[in-house]
């Protein structure tokens, strides 16, 4: 059992929770992910790992209810425990493969939509402790839809923008994006996106029109999580790749985004058949 040892509350159906998970802990990367089972009868769930601490033995994970199984997830309080948590799981993010002379200098941009904010934190919290500061687009509906915002400033700069204009800049991703580079100056040589699909789409037409190099993460079409349903194919080059085996981060210039909607979508409506229809428990729709 895998005892929850706190409970937070982001903002409306969002949940933070922390899990003491010592060995999953302890060789957590950020872009990884954990599949977790709420009780012996309950559904495997993948989530993305939001932090870990390997001193305290810890992982923390967010979700948002939508399905059935993420309303099981959320309605567990702290000192109560999964019956499974096994990880870490994927291929982390290629940032952590490279060396402190590679990244000196390096200028990177996150763009988080949605709840894909908390999935960011983690690359943007490592790439602080080697030294490089990136600028990260948080991008919501309105204000109150905001989740790790106090948590990133710590580690990053931030740029705010909401679709009703309530907060930050008025506008969605790839304007905030195209405003950056284009009005205020700033340059990056690399761009990490996590969010909704649709939001992945056209924040990477904006990276490529200005010839920034982008990673997405995919997370939002796994199911199994372990390569053997195949829910997650997607087209990455021409090429098929399961997304929990090979990713669950890709060349975001070579995704196949509309196939990857089309599949995301034949699971809609059947959360009981597909739990992830949260999806974006963590990467935000």
């Amino acid at each position: 059992m895998f005892k929850i040892v706190s409970k937070r509350v982001l903002s409306p159906n969002i949940t933070e929770m922390k899990v003491l998970a010592p060995r999953v802990a302890e060789s957590a990367l950020p872009g990884q992910f954990v599949i977790v089972r709420t009780d012996e009868y309950g559904e495997r769930i993948p989530l993305t790992i939001c932090d870990y601490d390997r001193e305290e033995g810890t992982v923390t994970i967010v979700t948002q209810t939508i399905g059935i199984s993420s309303q099981k997830i959320n309605s567990l309080e702290e000192g109560e425990a999964f019956a499974d948590f096994a990880g870490p799981l994927g291929r982390p993010s290629d940032l952590v493969e490279l060396s402190d002379d590679e990244l000196k200098g390096m200028k990177v941009l996150f763009v988080a939509g949605g709840v894909g904010t908390a999935p960011v934190y983690p690359q943007a919290k490592w790439l602080h402790e080697h030294g490089v500061k990136a600028d990260v687009v948080i991008g919501a509906k309105t204000a109150g839809l905001f989740t790790y915002v106090d948590e990133m400033k710590k580690v990053a700069d931030v740029h705010l923008c909401t679709d009703d204009g309530s907060a930050g800049f008025h506008g969605m991703v790839p304007a905030l994006m195209n405003d950056l580079i284009d009005n205020q100056g700033r340059s990056y040589d690399r761009c990490v996106i996590i969010g909704p699909m649709i939001m992945m789409k056209f924040a990477t037409l904006a990276a490529k029109n200005h010839g920034i190099p982008a990673v997405v993460s995919l997370n939002a079409l796994m199911v199994d999580g372990t390569g053997m349903c195949g829910a997650c194919r997607v087209s990455v080059g021409g090429e098929t790749k399961f997304t929990c085996v090979d990713g669950p981060e890709f060349d975001a210039w070579q995704v196949d985004f509309d196939e990857a909607m089309r599949r995301q979508n034949m699971f809609r409506g059947n959360k009981k058949t597909n739990p992830e229809t949260h999806k974006c428990k963590c990467h935000g729709e």
